[in-house]
């Protein structure tokens, strides 16, 4: 009876989402549905129920069904959520089937050098809808690997820039560059920044609560920690002057404090 009574009615975390992009270029429904059964091999659940953008860059001056595009993706596991690119005459329409309008911005960011590392980290990944997946035989008990039981840290070596967003899925991140004001890191784990912190840094996205977030200066846009935020319009902390800095949950709040050397 306590909880109810203390328990605000609606509480606001930041949640991390990661969606994929499904890059559309034929407005052909037919066309579509062949290509995704060659995709998927007629499994209903493919893509495990994922949320789903839907690029029309390339058909933008097409008239789409969305109801039936939408019925579509859901067939095969695809929740649509976003459509980008589209015509601004479109965009009630794309409203009304309850999609929204993920804006793009018109700067188009550059890509660390090092894409291997980081290709499954920019959220969301495109999909191409063309190529059919080998079948693949079940690992037997000889063949099977010991299980993992630690994921090694993504390590980015390049800034972050405005509009790139870095996931570090199931691990910490180490960024030794900058992170740019419009650019955003998040990770399962901690991040960790050797260098200014300029852009939002997203820690314990799945709700791990002892993760935290180290730069060598501080100055976000915003800071999570297990989905708890906080933005700095009001102006940063005051923190000793030249020392890195640590921020942590404690309670349902956000701690900022310097990391003095031992």
């Amino acid at each position: 009876m306590q909880n109810s009574l203390t328990r605000k009615p609606i509480e606001i975390k930041i949640s991390t989402v990661v969606a994929i992009a499904v890059m559309l270029n034929e407005a052909v429904l037919t066309t579509l549905e062949v290509a995704l059964k060659e995709m998927t091999g007629g499994t209903p659940d493919f893509f495990d129920d994922e949320f789903a953008i839907i690029d029309v860059e390339s058909i933008a001056n097409e008239t789409l069904d969305w109801e039936a595009i939408i019925a579509l993706f859901k067939s095969c596991g695809l929740n649509a959520v976003a459509v980008r690119n589209a015509a601004e005459e479109q965009h009630a329409k794309i409203r009304s089937h309850g999609l929204s309008i993920d804006v793009v911005s018109k700067a188009k960011p550059e890509l660390p050098k090092d894409v291997g590392a980081v290709a499954d980290a920019i959220a969301p990944a495109p999909v191409t809808i063309s190529v059919k997946p080998e079948p693949q035989a079940l690992p037997t008990a000889a063949t099977m690997p010991a299980a993992v039981e630690h994921i090694p840290a993504m390590i980015i070596d390049t800034p972050v820039r405005a509009g790139q967003r870095i996931y570090a899925r199931g691990c910490d991140l180490i960024v030794t560059a900058s992170v740019n004001n419009g650019a955003e890191v998040i990770a399962d784990g901690s991040i960790h920044i050797y260098a200014p912190l300029r852009g939002r840094a997203l820690a314990g996205a799945r709700g791990n609560t002892n993760a935290r977030i180290f730069a060598t200066a501080m100055e976000a846009e915003l800071v999570s920690i297990a989905g708890i935020y906080q933005t700095f319009d009001a102006g940063f902390p005051k923190l000793a002057a030249n020392q890195p800095v640590q921020i942590k949950l404690v309670g349902d709040s956000i701690e900022v404090s310097s990391l003095k050397s031992a």
